[in-house]
């Protein structure tokens, strides 16, 4: 079930900074790309093989 557009960006929002509060990290599965800037490292699972990309870690000014 999706959020929405809106709710989605509130809920990553919201994980992103409990990650910074407690230096933590955060694991987010989706297929959701619009979200994708905002991750500082991103994980790319396909046919069984793991891929790593830097992410943008993009904030929300």
């Amino acid at each position: 079930m999706s959020l929405g557009s809106e709710r989605d960006m509130a809920v990553i929002r919201m994980l992103n900074l409990m990650a910074w509060k407690f230096e933590t990290a955060i694991i987010v599965v989706t297929h959701d790309e619009k979200i994708v800037p905002t991750f500082k490292r991103i994980y790319h699972i396909r046919d069984g093989e793991t891929d790593e990309e830097t992410g943008e870690g993009r904030g929300f000014d």
